[in-house]
């Protein structure tokens, strides 16, 4: 727990395990805590596949015959659980946030409210460091990414005051970049808007959202009928993509119809409205309070016939 508290424990297990003996996915291991409370839930016949890209989540594996662990990104799901013989399975669940041990390590450079070198990536023994966009986008790059991904409507202001400062020198630290952006924030919302800054660069050095579009349209192809996806979003973008594939099976949530007029979806929605963590949760655990979990039931599949009046 002091790796990372697990956010929505209860109702995302709840919700997740439907078949004690079956297969389960945690496309998110970090701490281990939504694995160790599916192990808890599973019987002897029961099997878990965890998931992780950053090598210091690998020190939480618990010793469990039931229990894989594969050091990769989520993105390769099909590929792993076939190479692991565990498809399709009962059960996926991915929490898409970062862990309190990565934004509590300094070095991580996830926070920038802690000193350390502009890195962001999850694995971080590979790909492209905050510092080298920050450094070598140009100044329209660093606009369209302020405003795609942290929603920045300031973003090519943002821009501009990187491009000059870091022709005087490279901007290399979480506490140098903050500095350097303090004066073109709104007084009073600083920190909201260095939030949004450092999400949109996070999002960037790990290709965030395409990784998230990639896992989530293979999904469906490795979960069983009545499989559930259970996925636990904190911010817009993200739960945006996660609705519109539950609603739809695709990412534009626009729901395709067959010649009879019947909707052409994997899924069919378990939870109608997002479920959020009650008052308790967010009192001890601040990082709780923007999760969003959805759930999704995927369909048994059954001819459609013509309806005849």
């Amino acid at each position: 727990m002091s790796y990372h508290n697990p956010v929505l424990l209860q109702p995302s297990i709840d919700y997740l395990i439907q078949n004690p003996s079956g297969i389960y996915v945690d496309v998110t291991f970090g701490g281990g805590g939504h694995s160790r409370a599916i192990l808890e839930k599973l019987d002897k016949g029961g099997r878990l596949v965890a998931f992780d890209q950053d090598p210091d989540s690998r020190q939480n594996a618990p010793e469990d015959p039931r229990f894989q662990f594969v050091a990769s990104n989520f993105k390769n799901l099909t590929r792993f659980l076939q190479y692991h013989q565990a498809c399709p399975v009962d059960g996926i669940l991915a929490d898409l946030g970062v862990s309190s041990h990565q934004i509590d390590t300094p070095d991580r450079g996830f926070s920038y409210s802690r000193e350390g070198a502009l890195d962001m990536r999850m694995n971080n023994q590979a790909g492209t460091t905050a510092k080298e966009i920050v450094n070598g986008y140009d100044e329209a790059q660093l606009s369209r990414l302020f405003y795609a991904y942290g929603e920045l409507s300031e973003g090519r202001r943002l821009a501009k005051q990187i491009v000059r400062v870091r022709a005087e020198q490279p901007i290399e630290t979480t506490s140098q970049l903050a500095d350097i952006l303090k004066p073109c924030l709104p007084k009073g919302k600083e920190n909201k808007f260095l939030s949004k800054v450092f999400q949109a660069l996070r999002i960037e050095v790990n290709k965030e959202m395409e990784v998230l579009e990639s896992f989530l349209m293979q999904t469906a192809d490795v979960l069983k009928p009545e499989g559930r996806l259970v996925i636990i979003a904190y911010h817009s973008l993200e739960d945006r993509l996660v609705k519109n594939y539950m609603r739809s099976g695709n990412l534009t949530g626009e729901v395709q119809k067959d010649f009879f007029g019947n909707p052409l979806t994997p899924f069919k929605l378990v939870t109608r409205k997002a479920i959020t963590p009650d008052q308790t949760e967010t009192l001890t655990n601040p990082r709780a309070r923007s999760a969003k979990l959805r759930v999704a039931e995927k369909i048994i599949v059954t001819p459609h016939e013509p309806h005849n009046p």
